[in-house]
């Protein structure tokens, strides 16, 4: 029988080897485990930043949606509030998730921060470049109210209390029941009504919610697919520069932000020096408002050109006075949205 058995003086001779080899080394062999555990769960964070954001704000919907079903929500059991009261529990969260989304994205402040000044920016996208990126702004957004809607039909008590106040589906429903069916409907979520066979029609309202749920979810992962492969494939850049092109974007907008640190901090000691010293400060070159308006402004791509960021195109440009808004063949794709987005946290995210 071969000893597998592993040896303890042989992996410390071995590692002492090593070490003679490699004076950098750690001194045990074991040491250098937990900073690169540390460095696989962080490379693990930054490979699939955006994807764990989204399953982080599904989680966070679909529980915000079973505290509110469980401890907020109670049925009126009303022929007149049944109706509205359900489906105020099943929208209006929604809606207001999905106008976080937008107030939360940065794409849109970047759109509109001085769209309307007079003078500043002649439109705030028009045409077809502005159509494109509301839709882009929009499927971002929807991610957190699709999760709500879909989460709330799973469970059914939304539904159940909206559906059993409809008089259409009353009609529908009590179609060869009890002649009393449509009065003692709306009574159904709260189990209050009389009629057997009327109460049992709880387990068919609950049965119509998680089949539309399933639906939904069927449906935005179908129209998700659909979507990911047609930008995919009208991409006008190959899959590696795509990859090079994110971790441009990422290294500009740090390096951005740490020489935007370094000067704004310059610029405040100096004044903050003139001031008690009551003298006049020197000479500082900082950006005009038009050179800040137009590094501003939503990326477009040319084929003509490759230029990397709307900044990669401002310091490119031939002329100085020349304007970078919008040119002869420029294109908002959508693939390339993540140049507008600042906080991009991957180099490998695609």
């Amino acid at each position: 029988m071969i000893d597998l058995t592993l040896d303890p003086a042989d992996d410390s001779r071995s590692w002492a080897a090593k070490r003679q080899k490699h004076p950098g080394l750690s001194t045990a062999p074991w040491a250098g485990r937990p900073m690169e555990k540390f460095r696989a769960v962080l490379d693990l964070h930054l490979k699939h930043h955006s994807t764990l954001g989204y399953c982080l704000v599904t989680l966070l919907t679909a529980g915000c949606e079973r505290i509110f079903s469980t401890a907020v929500f109670q049925c009126p059991c009303s022929a007149t509030w049944n109706l509205p009261y359900g489906l105020v529990f099943l929208l209006v969260p929604a809606l207001a998730l999905f106008l976080l989304s937008y107030v939360l994205s940065s794409r849109t402040w970047r759109l509109l921060t001085g769209c309307c000044a007079p003078g500043a920016r002649t439109a705030c996208g028009a045409g077809l470049r502005g159509t494109l990126v509301c839709a882009q702004l929009s499927a971002a957004a929807a991610v957190a109210p699709l999760t709500w809607v879909a989460v709330a039909l799973l469970g059914g008590a939304f539904y159940e209390c909206a559906a059993s106040g409809s008089p259409v589906l009353a009609r529908r429903l009590c179609l060869g029941r009890d002649p009393d069916c449509a009065v003692q409907l709306p009574l159904v979520p709260c189990q209050q009504a009389k009629a057997p066979d009327v109460q049992d029609l709880r387990k068919e309202l609950i049965a119509q919610s998680q089949v539309t749920g399933w639906v939904l979810i069927a449906v935005v992962i179908i129209v998700l697919l659909i979507c990911t492969s047609v930008s995919r494939c009208l991409s006008p850049v190959s899959f590696l520069q795509l990859k090079f092109w994110k971790i441009y974007v990422e290294q500009e907008q740090e390096i951005f932000k740490a020489q935007a640190t370094e000067h704004a901090t310059e610029l405040a000691r100096e004044n903050i020096k003139c001031f008690f010293e009551c003298s006049h400060p020197k000479e500082c070159n900082i950006p005009s408002i038009k050179d800040w308006q137009q590094i501003s402004s939503l990326y477009t791509f040319n084929p003509k050109e490759q230029y990397y960021s709307t900044l990669h195109k401002y310091v490119n440009r031939k002329e100085k006075t020349q304007s970078i808004r919008s040119s002869e063949g420029d294109a908002v794709v959508p693939i390339l949205g993540f140049v507008d987005s600042p906080g991009i946290k991957s180099i490998t995210d695609i």
